[in-house]
């Protein structure tokens, strides 16, 4: 197993405090809305279609931050050995409620305890952007390590240059975290600088529901 540390943030609690009062309306939001759901949307679908297919056959996928396992889901029903970990324990109850079929434990992804070389793929799907800025790049080489020569790993996040400190969120939810945007060009920095090549890269412009992101999906070099 993997002796790295990672810093452990100092918010780390407030922030998954946070999350658990959400959860129940951010799971109802995807029951009625299809929030999260990538086949609503044809770009982040083929993105993730694209992970899928590059990935299939190399071993585990895990989904970090996997929230109430959306993704997870969709990609267990395109035949991956896919597991998730979320930071909130009430986000996992109702991952496991809504896909009962797929692996899902609590954990932070400063506190993942991963193998050398251990997964085929790893996603960080709009889940990173509570990690202060000194701590994402220790995430992103503790992919790296862990993903087998060929794995993939894909993330997504929120484009800007400020901080954001949020008080609320999914329909007035009192919650206590930043959210850290990144431009692009800085993401795939990081990425590369982990370790990875770069193999692709979407910029998505704002719309009515979020503001402007980028999904950055990369290897690991054999």
């Amino acid at each position: 197993m993997s002796s790295h540390r990672i810093d452990r943030p100092a918010d780390l609690d407030l922030v998954r405090a946070s999350y658990d009062r959400v959860a129940d309306n951010y799971a109802d939001m995807v029951l009625t809305t299809g929030l999260g759901d990538i086949r609503k949307h044809p770009w982040l679908k083929a993105a993730i279609d694209a992970f899928a297919d590059s990935v299939a056959g190399l071993g585990p996928v895990l989904d970090v931050g996997c929230g109430p396992g959306t993704v997870t889901g969709y990609l267990a029903g395109r035949g991956l050995d896919v597991s998730g970990v979320d930071l909130s324990p009430r986000m996992i109850e109702h991952a496991r409620r809504l896909h009962p079929h797929c692996r899902f434990d609590v954990a932070s992804a400063t506190e993942l305890d991963l193998g050398e070389e251990s997964l085929g793929g790893v996603l960080g799907w709009w889940s990173l952007f509570n990690l202060p800025r000194t701590v994402l790049p220790q995430v992103l080489a503790g992919f790296a390590r862990a993903l087998k020569p060929g794995g993939h790993l894909i993330t997504a996040t929120h484009v800007g240059d400020e901080d954001l400190v949020r008080t609320e969120a999914y329909g007035g939810v009192p919650v206590s975290w930043t959210t850290h945007q990144w431009r692009p060009e800085q993401l795939v920095d990081l990425v590369e600088r982990a370790g990875l090549r770069t193999v692709a890269e979407l910029r998505l412009p704002a719309d009515e529901h979020v503001g402007p992101g980028v999904v950055v999906m990369a290897v690991r070099p054999s």
